[in-house]
């Protein structure tokens, strides 16, 4: 929650420094409603929290304003205040009716970024629904790929990489399930996958290992070789090549682990020095 607050004040301070309430100094008809102090009060309302208030009087602001300026503006605040009682598809379809209407708004940027940060802030973990984790990395994508200098895009390229360790932790939860049941080639199949689409993430080298395990259960050598071999050449200090290089070299035993005391410098140096 504190992590969405800060969010919040940097996107409004953001969208307020780039679009200055120039409209506050018109008049307005004594028949008509005030948009300008409908958009006020929902600003009040927003800075001390009351979101739902202030997506009230924004929407009401927007419908009032003749000026498309000052409507676009009111309408993506509406989003903001959505987003800030945790009513994402209601924000997400007033992000993308604000898009529709405003194509040309100078704030469109910070509406497709809010769109980025509430598919990645409805991702699950790896054994529940997929479809969160994908709609989050597309528009990311998009977003990166239309605003690449932007401090924006700095930040969801890091939100990618952990998206995409996600989905990586997805197929391998899969395919541990269908290793369990025995049912080989779609397993084989889940473990590819992360194979050519995630191999920056963590689980590259498990992947690799569990294409040796199978490949070679299944006399499959020649196979089991060449993951063993790719997972050799880029992962051959880790554990899971080591348990590869044993199953396909029956002799050789995996070394145990000489366990340090925490504290212990003295021997940690010793230790550095025989590697």
């Amino acid at each position: 929650m504190y992590h969405k607050l800060i969010l919040i004040f940097i996107l409004v301070f953001s969208l307020h420094s780039c679009s200055k309430d120039k409209g506050l100094e018109y008049e307005i008809n004594e028949n008509k409603v005030d948009p300008y102090k409908l958009y006020q009060e929902g600003f009040d309302a927003f800075e001390r929290g009351e979101y739902y208030y202030a997506e009230k009087k924004f929407s009401e602001a927007e419908l009032n304003f003749e000026i498309i300026e000052f409507a676009a503006k009111s309408a993506i605040m509406s989003s903001y205040a959505l987003y800030g009682i945790n009513f994402y598809a209601e924000a997400l379809e007033n992000l993308e009716r604000y898009i529709r209407k405003y194509p040309a708004d100078k704030n469109i940027m910070y509406a497709h970024y809010l769109i980025a940060i509430i598919y990645y802030e409805q991702m699950s973990d790896e054994k529940k629904d997929l479809k969160p984790l994908l709609d989050a990395d597309k528009k990311i994508d998009f977003f990166i790929k239309k605003y690449p200098n932007s401090d924006y895009a700095m930040d969801l390229r890091f939100k990618k990489d952990l998206i995409q360790n996600q989905l990586a932790a997805k197929e391998l939860y899969i395919a541990k399930y269908y290793i369990s049941i025995q049912k080989w080639v779609p397993a084989i199949n889940r473990l590819k996958k992360i194979v050519e689409d995630y191999e920056k993430t963590v689980f590259i080298e498990e992947a690799l290992h569990r294409l040796v395990e199978i490949n070679y259960y299944l006399g499959l050598e020649k196979e089991a070789k060449k993951y063993a071999k790719i997972l050799g050449y880029n992962y051959n200090s880790s554990q899971w090549f080591e348990q590869s290089y044993k199953i396909i070299n029956k002799d050789y035993k995996i070394k145990e682990k000489v366990k340090v005391k925490q504290g212990d410098n003295f021997l940690k140096k010793i230790l550095k020095k025989i590697k």
